[in-house]
């Protein structure tokens, strides 16, 4: 059991009201002064009085940092490229003239131009889709920041009992609709319960440099999918094989050099039991 105790810290998330940025609230608002931002008119949030509304397209990103005044940043911002870049311009600039810290979640698709072997931490970032390319252009802006001012967070496949893959799993099933799977496929996962203890530790440890957080082992992905459908005990899935190359691909981010501690690294096959409770 953690020994809860107040932080210094004041903590906001970036996109709370998503299904990751939910996870990090939940996990952190006991043990620091936590804040988020959501963007869809939600009467349960705008009474709470840690929680802004924030359009990423139309609000000024500065007007929350000013009331909030955040010693760490963590953002989990989904929507349109172009203002996510520019958002994540201003916050650059707050975090380099304020010496914050701000935790940036990144993805396996920075490296998804390489497809003979699986990426570690150091590995050169080369993409071929819309959304490599926008996640490695904000890492490498971040990545002019102070070293001990950046956490960079690379997530590969992230599921959970509440994750938007396994909703659409439960839903694709209950509808007769074909689940795809990619039979050439082999990646590493990881589930919102693991990655937000990390994070927390992360922020606890005052770590900082680029992190890969997805288990250690890999998995084809047609397997693994067809695992998480036997532990949810679903029946009758109907499965749409999809082949985008005709050798094996890999998309995962192990970690190598910048590893946590033992009990905060994760397998593949825990992902599955997890399912399972």
């Amino acid at each position: 059991m953690r020994k809860k105790k107040e932080s210094k810290h004041r903590i906001l998330i970036l996109g709370a009201s998503g299904f990751l940025g939910g996870a990090i609230y939940k996990e952190l608002c006991s043990y620091f002064r936590t804040f988020g931002t959501y963007n869809i008119s939600n009467k349960s949030l705008e009474k709470n009085k840690h929680f802004f509304q924030y359009n990423i397209e139309e609000d000024d990103i500065y007007e929350i940092l000013d009331i909030v005044k955040p010693t760490i940043i963590i953002s989990s911002l989904r929507g349109d490229f172009a203002a996510q870049f520019i958002a994540h311009k201003h916050l650059a600039e707050y975090v380099f003239s304020t010496k914050i810290k701000i935790l940036f979640l990144s993805s396996a698709n920075v490296f998804d131009a390489y497809s003979k072997y699986p990426s570690y931490e150091l590995d050169k970032t080369y993409s071929n889709s819309i959304y490599g390319h926008f996640k490695i252009k904000i890492e490498n802006m971040l990545l002019r920041l102070p070293k001990k001012q950046v956490a960079i967070l690379r997530l590969p496949m992230v599921f959970g009992a509440q994750s938007p893959r396994v909703l659409e799993i439960n839903q694709n099933i209950k509808e007769k609709i074909p689940v795809e799977v990619f039979p050439n496929l082999i990646m590493n996962a990881t589930n919102d319960s693991k990655l937000t203890q990390q994070i927390h530790y992360i922020i606890n440890r005052n770590r900082t440099g680029i992190f890969h957080l997805g288990s250690t082992d890999l998995v084809h992905h047609d397997d693994f999918i067809k695992e998480i459908i036997k532990s949810l005990e679903l029946k009758n899935a109907i499965y749409k094989q999809v082949f985008t190359t005709n050798d094996d691909r890999y998309l995962a981010v192990i970690p190598k050099y910048n590893l946590l501690p033992k009990n905060l690294q994760l397998l593949s096959q825990e992902i599955l039991t997890e399912l399972e409770i």
